[in-house]
């Protein structure tokens, strides 16, 4: 199986990337990626040898390479490549709509003219909206985006489920929670506040730090991504989800108690802007339909990731200084 990777060298495309290598000795991975400031190729090095991956710095808007890479005999498109992080939404929303609703169609529409026998929508639970106190969001909640953010993602959604509908091509959309682990860009909330930590700075927490949000270790997401790759039926949307909530009280407090740091390093601050009060994700189709189940606690996935970046202060201190500079 040889597959197209946007995004790669981000987070969940990278340690994708790598758990597909590591289960699929026959496999191959292109792997294209624009390499803005969140993207890393330090995350990839080991990988850089491998006859089975092959890196390509480039734009999904830009027709003519995409094209040109949907013909190299291409099995499966897993699109990952999005601008995710929702305070530069709100600053900025242009590059957003540039990125995720653009850059997706480009692709479904090369990926049409090739004939790719399957796209996988890499999206995310935040299309759902907001959700009350009690239950859970389904493939059939409705969607409901609340930032400039998931107003993107909602948009790609929608062209793909357009392009099932109008053309019958084979896309297939996840919708996942929260995700944490190694290789995570560390202005995201989970290594963003172990990297204070470490540093004994301030934790922000926003408002009352009661929003409540369903985490997810990356691996068991991508393992739901490979099944998704094996099993998954053109047109379906399949949530992926931990049935782990934690507020972000309670990771702030978890991260503090792991890491032996005192309570004076909470620093509450002004509410974000269209802050969503809750996300929670039901995943019982993927689970019955393509037998998936997570794996890893939150409990453990936490020390693993501390323990993770506590081990590699040279991949992320860097990336650190220079989003703050």
């Amino acid at each position: 199986m040889k597959i197209l990777v946007t995004g790669g060298a981000g987070f969940i495309g990278g340690n994708f990337i790598r758990l597909f290598l590591n289960e699929k000795p026959d496999g191959q991975v292109v792997n294209l990626d624009k390499l803005t400031y969140a993207g890393n190729l330090e995350s990839l090095k080991d990988l850089e040898s491998d006859p089975r991956y092959r890196f390509v710095k480039g734009d999904i808007c830009d027709e003519v390479l995409v094209g040109e890479l949907m013909k190299d005999n291409i099995d499966v498109v897993v699109h990952f490549a999005a601008e995710s992080h929702v305070d530069r939404s709100i600053k900025d929303p242009h590059v957003f709509l540039y990125t995720n609703i653009l850059g997706t169609h480009n692709l479904l529409n090369c990926a049409r003219d090739a004939g790719i026998p399957r796209f996988v929508n890499v999206s995310t639970d935040e299309v759902y909206g907001s959700l009350g106190p009690t239950g859970y969001f389904t493939e059939e909640s409705p969607i409901q985006p609340n930032s400039p953010y998931s107003a993107s993602k909602t948009s790609a959604d929608l062209f793909c489920r357009a392009f099932f509908e109008t053309y019958s091509f084979p896309v297939i959309t996840t919708r996942c929670c929260n995700n944490y682990g190694p290789y995570q860009f560390p202005e995201k909330l989970i290594p963003f506040f172990i990297t204070n930590l470490m540093d004994d700075q301030p934790v922000p927490i926003y408002g009352d730090g009661l929003n409540i949000r369903d985490w997810i270790h990356v691996e068991d997401h991508n393992r739901a991504l490979m099944a998704v790759i094996e099993k998954g039926k053109p047109g379906e949307v399949y949530n992926i989800g931990s049935r782990q909530e934690k507020t972000n009280m309670e990771i702030t407090e978890i991260l503090l108690e792991e890491m032996g740091k005192p309570d004076s390093l909470k620093k509450y601050v002004q509410d974000r802007l269209g802050h969503d009060r809750r996300y929670a994700i039901d995943p019982e189709k993927l689970e019955k339909e393509l037998g998936w189940k997570p794996q890893k606690s939150f409990e453990q996935g936490i020390k693993d990731a501390v323990a993770w970046y506590r081990a590699n202060e040279g991949w992320w201190r860097p990336l650190k200084e220079k989003v703050s500079t």
